[in-house]
């Protein structure tokens, strides 16, 4: 029975990612940037190698949030209506009756996603940014809580396709995984000899305490000065040398509410400016397009956002 500590969000927290990190190991800051993204209700991009753990901290998270849980295998067949769900005619009945697909889950796992055609991902984003689906012209409401967790590699390009920008910016957040240290690799042979540890994994906090702890990172209080300070990287962004396309104003309001929730995973209701400047990158980075990067150039902007934020004044 999962606990429900609403009184107390530090305990909902720590027990959230404690149970996390049970199965999910050497990568608290993975963890806590995870739970970062959900308060402020928020998708999460998960860009590494395979085998490093990725499908496994989305089902950890299903499974200690008690919610339910669905992997899709994006591949080049994959159609709209495998993720939305189709009308079946049921001939007893005299009636079509709607089978709904696996986004009716509140965590969904979209495995590989640059793998599935635009038309698939048209499907999907409709899903992300506005929370519904439309079937046959009836509009359905997901969640609440809904999350999508989304994997790609980055060194594979073969069969892929890249993800449009405007997808791109509904991710609150893009995390690299990495692989876990000598320590950690380790104790993952030793734990997996039974089977997978996540199965077995018990619900520590309920959906509607994290309803509340969302409402709750909504209210942290940002000060107007980092608010602009906000806005200052964004602006930035757009009007850097090696940029051709900076980040939106999508972008701003996500670091805005990433900050909020880095601060309750802090214990505090006010936002300072470690919580801007430590999300920044992972926040706006895969919301940028750089010039002639198409022609061969790195596609990842972390080091301009890098460059950025050791540039701007800090507001004190």
């Amino acid at each position: 029975m999962p606990s429900d500590p609403a009184t107390d969000p530090a305990a909902a927290l720590t027990a959230l990612r404690e149970n996390v990190g049970r199965v999910f190991l050497g990568k608290p800051e993975v963890v806590r940037l995870a739970v970062v993204a959900l308060l402020a209700d928020g998708h999460l991009l998960l860009e590494d190698v395979p085998g490093v753990g990725k499908t496994l901290l989305a089902k950890a998270l299903a499974k200690s949030l008690d919610c339910r849980f669905a992997r899709v295998q994006f591949t080049p067949d994959l159609l709209p209506g495998d993720l939305t769900g189709v009308s079946v005619w049921r001939e007893h009945a005299g009636t079509f009756e709607f089978q709904p697909g696996p986004l009716f889950a509140e965590v969904v796992l979209a495995d590989e996603i640059n793998r599935a055609t635009p038309r698939t991902q048209s499907a999907l984003l409709e899903a992300m940014s506005e929370r519904q689906v439309t079937i046959d012209g009836q509009t359905r409401r997901l969640g609440p809580p809904f999350l999508v967790v989304a994997t790609q590699n980055p060194y594979e390009f073969e069969g892929t396709y890249p993800l449009p920008e405007s997808q791109l910016d509904r991710f609150l957040m893009r995390v690299k995984v990495g692989y876990p240290d000598r320590e950690a690799e380790r104790a993952i042979l030793t734990q997996h000899r039974a089977g997978e540890p996540v199965d077995t994994l018990a619900a520590v906090v309920h959906p509607r305490t994290l309803l509340d702890l969302q409402s709750r990172t909504r209210q942290v209080k940002v000060d107007a000065a980092l608010a602009d300070y906000v806005l200052d990287l964004v602006e930035a962004t757009r009007t850097h040398a090696d940029v051709a396309l900076g980040a939106s104003t999508r972008a701003a309001l996500a670091l805005y509410r990433a900050a909020q929730a880095n601060a309750v995973t802090h214990g505090r209701d006010y936002v300072v400016p470690d919580d801007v400047k430590g999300l920044a990158e992972a926040v706006l980075a895969h919301r940028l397009v750089g010039r002639g990067w198409a022609a061969g150039g790195s596609p990842d902007a972390g080091p301009v956002v890098r460059e950025i934020v050791s540039k701007r004044k800090v507001p004190s």
